[in-house]
């Protein structure tokens, strides 16, 4: 296992997010709360409130909402690593969360952002070289050709240094069709260690049938990953490892925001994971922190191991179940 502590490197396009009172619409709404969320800079905010070091890399824009970016992340215990883009503009979306039936919907402003043409040669990838490990999701190489490429290069750059590699497919049908997202991720897999993947998109996106633990195991031996981990939402989560299956139940919450429970569980298994290398006190804390990110506003969560111990004790949950 790395020296402690060890040192995650994530990469990818941090949004500023708009979200109207709960009882609003976005067309109509006088007034929103402002977080910053992405896939990436969520799982390294976990990550560093769990003692890890970690860095995000990214494209921003130069004025207030890329300065908003990167100090909501700082914020969140992350080094921002960024280079700056004066002649493009900062993504951001809209996010809106009505009782049931309105229910949640999610609108992107993000065409032609700053992140959409950032290449490995402008990036600080002595970062990536020198991490434990390196995080990237889906989303990045759907967002441009450009960012299909680097994330492409720097997974090579990690797998060449040996540096752990850990990938969500975050499928997100906004963005791409599965037959595209099958296209272009399944090539990146290749380079992957630690491969953490929805159940529907293992189903949707890569054609896998089976029971999860099945799919679990045939990611896992296919693909050459250390671990594959397939969420299942409600139902928890089972993963796939050097020393077998194990699995482990969801924690009921009163959500309070949605967004951003599944790159908790990410930041919080890969945490323990780089530590100790026990996948099954990883996956726990991994669906601990999802949880608890259900009950917080806002997009990512910096936990301590107090909070997720407390979470399992409040809920009487076992640390884990391997089978």
């Amino acid at each position: 296992m790395p020296s402690d502590p060890p040192t995650l490197a994530t990469f990818g396009e941090t949004l500023v997010r708009l979200s109207p009172p709960r009882e609003d619409r976005v067309a109509t709404a006088d007034e929103f709360a402002v977080h910053v969320g992405g896939a990436e800079s969520n799982v390294a905010a976990t990550a560093a409130g769990l003692g890890l070091d970690a860095v995000w890399l990214s494209k921003v824009s130069v004025g207030p909402p890329g300065d908003r970016v990167v100090s909501g992340v700082r914020a969140q215990g992350v080094e921002p690593a960024v280079v700056r883009d004066d002649d493009a503009r900062q993504g951001l979306y809209y996010f809106e969360d009505g009782p049931r039936p309105r229910g949640a919907t999610v609108t992107y402003d993000r065409a032609d952002a700053a992140v959409t043409t950032a290449t490995v040669d402008e990036l600080p990838v002595d970062r990536v070289r020198a991490a434990d490990a390196l995080h990237v999701s889906g989303i990045t190489p759907a967002l441009s050709t450009t960012l299909a490429e680097t994330t492409a290069d720097l997974l090579a750059v990690a797998r060449e240094a040996g540096t752990t590699v850990s990938f969500d497919p975050n499928y997100r049908s906004k963005l791409w069709s599965p037959a595209a997202a099958r296209e272009t991720l399944t090539p990146l897999l290749d380079d992957v260690d630690v491969l953490t993947v929805a159940e529907r998109d293992a189903r949707e996106v890569f054609d896998r049938e089976g029971d999860p633990a099945a799919i679990a195991r045939e990611l896992r031996d296919d693909l050459g990953t250390t671990v594959t981990v397939l969420t299942r939402g409600d139902e928890g989560a089972v993963a796939a490892g050097p020393d077998g299956v194990v699995d482990r139940s969801a924690i009921a919450t009163d959500t309070v925001d949605p967004v951003g429970s599944g790159d908790a569980l990410v930041g919080a298994l890969l945490a323990r994971w780089l530590r100790e290398g026990d996948l099954g006190a990883a996956l726990a804390d991994g669906v601990a922190a999802a949880a608890l990110a259900r009950t917080v506003a806002g997009d990512a969560i910096s936990p301590s191991r107090a909070d997720l111990n407390r979470v399992r004790e409040r809920a009487g949950a076992d640390e884990d179940v391997e089978r």
